[in-house]
């Protein structure tokens, strides 16, 4: 051994035993921007021994702010986050197994990505695929870290830990979603105290530690915090937690088609469930019409009618540029034919 752990070990809550732990973990990220590449960063040192990371979007200039991963040579190359993420996981630490999916999480696929893990860390940017993963997590019977940030504003909460309430039963007593980093913007450092929380927790429930099950919000900026024990909004009857679950969120008839993705001037439009979009042929049929056309095995992107779009394989089309979902699909109309 060349002694690359020796100082985690060296702390007595985690040990050599604890170690040993952390290296049999299989941990799902979900999502690979901002928290998840904070968080992904510091599982692959700890030596963590399998991460999956799942994440939809393609890397610009706006990401490099507080995404801690990536590079200027990854956005101009304009790599999907899931890739560049696998390729710097893997420089950082050659010993840990990292899987990554160009992917959306979906109905669909969510339970299927859940199967196996040990654990899952919520890195994403919208309520539906947090309530999706919740769901999921639950079914499956393991532990889902939620976290989320603002502004300067981050909240953690463990859930399915002991019988306190999931996602679900809170999701009247959170504040609501109105703003994001699109209107009110994000600071690094908030990104790092919430990614430090989730994976602190993460290593508690690996070694057999007990997490601290309460609800925990931060506002670096003004120096707030709190620490908020939820368990009497715990919902007997809650459709994803309680005995009678039938997790609601998991059905294809709660999915949501279009999207507008957090911190960006871009809609999603989902254009194929079936199979998988020939990238190649789809290039060469729209080459006459477009500009500035990139073509490589995760995706197809090009200028057209004063967007920039993208098309991956699994049939989702981000068309950049525009929050109006009917003129997004007017756009991807007039392209596709």
């Amino acid at each position: 051994m060349n002694g690359r752990y020796s100082r985690q070990e060296l702390f007595e809550p985690i040990g050599e035993e604890g170690q040993k732990k952390i290296r049999q973990a299989h941990v799902l990220i979900i999502g690979a921007g901002a928290l998840g590449s904070a968080s992904a960063e510091m599982l692959a040192r700890s030596g963590v021994g399998k991460l999956t990371i799942v994440d939809r979007d393609i890397l610009d200039w706006s990401n490099l702010q507080r995404q801690q991963l990536y590079t200027e040579q990854d956005v101009m190359d304009r790599l999907p986050k899931a890739v560049a993420a696998k390729k710097r996981l893997g420089d950082i630490n050659s010993t840990v197994e990292v899987e990554t999916f160009v992917a959306d999480v979906t109905p669909e696929n969510a339970e299927e990505l859940a199967r196996g893990k040990s654990l899952i860390v919520d890195a994403t940017d919208n309520i539906e695929t947090r309530l999706l993963m919740n769901d999921a997590a639950l079914k499956v019977g393991i532990p889902f870290f939620m976290g989320a940030v603002v502004a300067s504003y981050g909240l953690t909460y463990p859930i399915g830990l002991g019988g306190h309430p999931c996602l679900h039963c809170l999701l009247e007593t959170l504040p609501p979603q109105t703003l994001t980093c699109d209107t009110a913007g994000v600071i690094s450092p908030i990104i790092q105290v919430v990614a430090a929380h989730q994976v602190t927790n993460v290593f508690k429930y690996i070694v057999g530690e007990k997490v601290d099950p309460r609800l925990k919000s931060f506002d670096l900026w003004t120096g707030g915090q709190a620490a908020i024990d939820v368990t009497t909004l715990r919902r007997p009857n809650c459709p994803s937690c309680s005995k009678k679950a039938d997790y609601p969120f998991l059905s294809r008839e709660n999915q949501t088609k279009t999207a507008v993705l957090c911190g960006r001037n871009t809609v999603q439009l989902t254009l194929s469930r079936d199979r998988n979009v020939e990238l190649r042929p789809l290039a060469e049929s729209i080459r006459p019409i477009v500009t500035d056309l990139i073509s490589n095995v995760h995706l197809v992107a090009c200028q057209f009618d004063g967007h920039r779009i993208v098309l991956f394989r699994d049939g989702r089309m981000l068309v950049h540029g525009t929050k109006d979902i009917v003129k997004a699909k007017a756009v991807a109309s007039k392209l596709l034919g």
